[in-house]
């Protein structure tokens, strides 16, 4: 199914062979999110990695990863080659996580929206109609809390259901749903859908589904389609995760960083045999 994983690299390729992802995010507090989805866009192939952070005391650059480059918020609506954005990780729920959401959901370029920005979906009847209305490439990423927020039912329900509601999210909001968890569903707005088979409870530990994010994003950003990127994107990233364990690496303490660490190395180890 994912061989080759990714189109192969040509040896004329250049940064802007590998598309441009901007990551929004990062509120007071919860800076780490968003630098966890840009870290990982960057270590999964996307040429050009931008992030902006909302935090007032946010560092201009990740001394980890400097090759991420730090925006404002304003400053990203200037770059003219944007093809993917991620919105959610560490966003927040005030005014200006509001007025960002609605900007870019208006902007016909393909989108990933996960975390904060499913739940300002879920509470503003405006955001949800401007989302039904999009046409470019849009996946979301829930897991069952913020499911159930978006379909105003219980978690329980939406585990005792999963196909099922991956499917009402896809169809309502005219999106490619992952909704998380054990055997993550991908559903397509057109009633397909599809069960991951990796992971571990490795992967329930504070920022793996913001690296999902990213590696999902970088995906698309690389010329997948929203399915394709979302179905390769959980089945490496519950890949990175077996792969630790199996070597000892978990599951007790295992990082999200780790995880978008040994997710480059299943990519390339599905490229290298494609």
């Amino acid at each position: 199914m994912f061989q080759p994983a990714l189109p192969p690299r040509d040896l004329v390729s250049h940064k802007g062979s590998f598309g441009s992802i901007a990551i929004i995010g990062g509120s007071a507090g919860m800076v780490g999110a968003a630098l966890l989805a840009a870290r990982a866009a960057l270590q999964t192939g996307a040429g050009r990695v931008y992030a902006a952070l909302l935090s007032n005391d946010a560092l201009s650059v990740d001394l980890c990863f400097p090759e991420i480059m730090l925006r404002s918020p304003d400053a990203l609506i200037k770059l003219p080659q944007l093809n993917v954005v991620v919105i959610g990780p560490g966003l927040g729920q005030e005014d200006v996580a509001i007025d960002l959401l609605t900007f870019w959901l208006k902007q016909e370029v393909s989108m990933l929206l996960d975390a904060d920005a499913l739940n300002l979906i879920a509470s503003h009847a405006h955001l949800r109609e401007i989302m039904q209305k999009r046409h470019a490439d849009t996946v979301i990423t829930p897991h069952p809390g913020e499911a159930s927020r978006l379909l105003n039912t219980r978690a329980s329900h939406i585990q005792n259901h999963r196909i099922e509601s991956a499917l009402e999210l896809a169809h309502s909001l005219h999106v490619i749903c992952v909704l998380k968890g054990v055997g993550s569903v991908c559903a397509h707005y057109d009633s397909n859908y599809f069960i991951n088979t990796t992971g571990n409870p490795a992967l329930a530990s504070g920022g793996t589904g913001d690296v999902l994010s990213g590696v999902i994003g970088s995906l698309m950003t690389q010329g997948l389609s929203g399915l394709e990127a979302a179905k390769l994107g959980v089945f490496v990233h519950g890949a990175a995760a077996d792969a630790l364990v199996a070597r000892g690496i978990g599951p007790v303490g295992l990082t999200a960083s780790e995880v978008a660490h040994e997710v480059r190395n299943v990519i390339n180890q599905l490229n290298a045999h494609s």
